[in-house]
């Protein structure tokens, strides 16, 4: 899109609870500071003079037990930004752990969003792993640049709950933690820049992934909205309705009050702070504790995580006899967090963030904007925030009694609290603002954009297959051949469906290796022939190829660099050059020592080369290009030729059709399936047969009443959380 235009940028955020006003922050462990980030970024990114459009994309949720705007499509944000809500899972609201199995189908929805407009997106911007993962899909099936900011990284989350004492096993049950990295890892492989909000963010936290680039990472502070937050007077303070929540709690609620403002979430480490403060009896007399540890009604109806920290809390509080010195109300709302921290300064206290983990810190600048001093965990933005404002201490989040100690001395120099409290002020204001946010990172996104291809959408709003609306895809070993009479049965079929269907073959073959094939078993030319794992596209009998998506696959791709990475790797063969394509190259594996796939990865990726690893059959290894697979092709061909996913019924029985059969396409994995694809069982589209080879299709085909009025299963409400 020519620039005098305007950029036309795309956010991602799926999870969480997102709206444009009152955001129900510390509602859940999913609501937090980023939910907040994400809106302010679209609110003051469509401020810019480079830009006309910002789509704030999210999860659409309708669930009596949340707000009914969340079900609505759109709702703007100011003039020519909006939040956009699409299908994604289940209609009813569930964390965001339990969303990785709808991602697929997430991405499917958000591309049929982009058939609908007039222009193309300038650029994707994922938020968190899951959109990480969501925005790779999009960025390689529509060629278009994509940045990234992880907000939290799942590898520093696992070191740091394994730090404190949690079990692998749990922390990998209750977070999905490797299904985060490698999404995570993904992003990083996909994205033109990585947005990180501090530099120990990009040192360290950065530096532990394979994927590691420094050079295409830009630190940016995080932007606040300041004009909500100012130094109190006391008068106005106490006027505070949250003021009347915290009072009963209190003994006597003129001492210096200490302030924890945050999510129950085992990351944010409130419990070590409750210990600290039950532990130091001098802390104790000097000055209260208050505990604002989001919303809460009935603790039984909440997750796991957040219930066991809100249960932790109320014994260690009972343990301690902490009764009449802290305060941990049930309920408060967006509005109240700016006169909490200016009740806190009224008082001469401090706000703590003891988390484990904090990579942006955005209630330290908005406390720090109030005038209110800030105790801190050593840890990522917090490092940036006080080296910027000077209005307070760092801590080790993990160390009790200095954490106590830290807090005992911030409340009783006050000489100190006001050098702290001026600093404060005058370092927010100056350094943080969105809009010193917003053209840094306008500045950071040009030459990504600029590098990108330029071209307008591929896709077709209508097929231009002439008479077909639907079409089966099949893989060929395995599936479409290995019986003769089943092959048959299944041709006849799609003949006597007539010109309405085409067919088409997706393989892990090169082009030449399928032609053999289709000749060996008589099988007439498809329409569509996906090829070389999903590394080529040809069409029908003259077999004309599709030069968008060889131009498509070019992205990253290094052969001369790949080949050489992986000579002297055991348990790994070249295949033929009949195997090979200029988008594909394929080995034989070991069958007795076949190479972890995850070191294969690995190793790449720490070489700055970019590669998708797939390995089927428990034979072959094939390297791809980053967009490339059979699913992606599949996808491809579906969007160009105007064929919605529903329509489109695809066949498989191994790994490497994995891809094609999730999403919002109709599958059918044969009856003679490799195990590896037992685990999607369950899905509702996805037709596990009885039937082997092509007969397991002629079965998907009448399950889903492919040739007749297709039958398409809806997601049954509380499936695959």
């Amino acid at each position: 899109m020519p620039s005098e235009e305007g950029r036309y940028i795309v956010l991602i955020s799926p999870h969480g609870l997102i709206r444009g006003t009152n955001l129900e922050l510390g509602r859940d462990a999913d609501t937090g500071g980023q939910t907040k980030y994400v809106v302010e970024l679209a609110q003051t990114l469509v401020e810019h003079p480079d830009v006309a459009q910002v789509d704030l994309i999210t999860r659409l949720i309708e669930d009596p037990r949340v707000d009914a705007g969340y079900a609505e499509p759109f709702e703007d944000l100011a003039s020519g930004a909006q939040i956009v809500r699409i299908e994604c899972g289940p209609a009813h609201y569930i964390p965001k752990e339990s969303l990785w199995p709808h991602v697929d189908g997430f991405v499917d929805n958000i591309v049929q969003y982009f058939r609908s407009q007039d222009r193309v997106p300038d650029l994707l911007h994922a938020h968190y792993a899951d959109a990480g993962f969501v925005c790779s899909r999009l960025a390689a099936l529509l060629h278009l640049p994509m940045a990234f900011t992880g907000h939290s990284l799942g590898r520093v989350k696992r070191q740091r709950l394994l730090d404190g004492g949690m079990k692998a096993e749990t922390i990998e049950k209750r977070y999905k933690i490797s299904r985060r990295i490698e999404a995570e890892e993904t992003a990083l492989d996909h994205a033109g820049f990585v947005v990180a909000s501090t530099r120990q963010e990009v040192d360290e936290q950065y530096a532990q992934y394979d994927n590691y680039q420094p050079n295409r990472m830009v630190v940016i502070p995080p932007g606040v909205d300041l004009s909500r937050f100012r130094p109190p007077s006391r008068r106005d303070a106490r006027n505070a309705p949250i003021f009347r929540q915290i009072v009963p709690f209190l003994m006597n609620p003129d001492k210096p009050m200490i302030l924890a403002l945050s999510r129950p979430d085992p990351r944010k480490n409130i419990p070590t702070l409750i210990r600290a403060y039950g532990e130091n009896p001098r802390l104790q007399e000097a000055a209260n504790l208050v505990v604002v540890a989001g919303t809460r009604e009935d603790m039984r109806e909440m997750d796991k995580g957040t219930r066991e920290v809100l249960q932790e809390i109320l014994y260690l509080v009972d343990f301690y006899n902490l009764y009449g010195r802290i305060a941990y109300p049930k309920h408060h709302q967006a509005d109240d967090v700016p006169d909490l921290y200016r009740l806190a300064a009224s008082t001469r206290g401090v706000l703590i963030n003891p988390a484990l983990t904090e990579p942006f810190g955005l209630t330290l600048i908005e406390a720090a904007a109030s005038g209110l001093p800030i105790v801190a965990t050593e840890d990522g933005g917090p490092r940036d925030i006080l080296e910027a404002c000077q209005n307070g201490v760092l801590i080790d989040p993990l160390d009790v009694p200095g954490m106590g100690d830290a807090l005992l001395k911030a409340v009783s120099d006050r000489d100190q609290w006001k050098r702290w409290s001026r600093a404060g002020i005058r370092g927010a204001n100056n350094t943080f603002s969105w809009s010193a946010h917003v053209n840094r990172y306008v500045k950071a996104a040009k030459p990504t954009m600029a590098q990108a291809e330029r071209k307008r959408a591929f896709y077709s709003k209508k097929s231009r297959l002439i008479t077909a609306d639907r079409i089966v895809v099949s893989d060929i070993d395995n599936t479409l051949i290995g019986d003769r009479r089943g092959l048959q049965a299944l041709l006849q079929r799609v003949r006597e469906a007539g010109d309405r269907v085409a067919f088409g073959i997706a393989t892990g073959r090169s082009l030449d290796l399928t032609q053999e094939v289709l000749n060996e078993w008589k099988i007439p030319t498809p329409q569509l022939l996906i090829t070389g794992v999903g590394s080529a596209i040809h069409y029908g009998s003259r077999l004309v190829e599709d030069t968008g998506w060889t131009e498509h696959l070019s992205y990253r791709w290094n052969p001369d660099g790949l080949r050489k990475a992986m000579k002297g790797i055991a348990g790994l063969k070249l295949q033929p050059p009949e195997g090979q394509g200029p988008y594909k190259i394929s080995y034989f594996t070991s069958r007795n020592n076949p190479p972890k796939v995850r070191d294969i990865v690995r190793k790449l990726r720490r070489s700055n080369l970019h590669a998708r690893v797939i390995y089927s059959h428990g034979a072959y290894l094939d390297l791809l290009p980053i967009r490339a697979s059979k699913g992606m092709a599949l996808r491809y061909f579906a969007y160009k030729w105007g064929f919605p996913l529903e329509h489109c019924l695809v066949a498989g029985d191994s790994g490497n059709d994995e891809e094609m059969l999730t999403g919002n396409t109709l599958a059918v994995v044969v009856g003679n399936h490799d195990e590896e694809l037992d685990h999607l069982r369950g899905e509702p589209r996805i037709y596990f047969a009885e039937g082997d080879y092509a007969w397991g299709i002629v079965e998907g085909i009448d399950h889903y009443n492919f040739f007749g009025e297709i039958r398409i299963p809806e997601l049954i409400e509380g499936e695959n959380e």
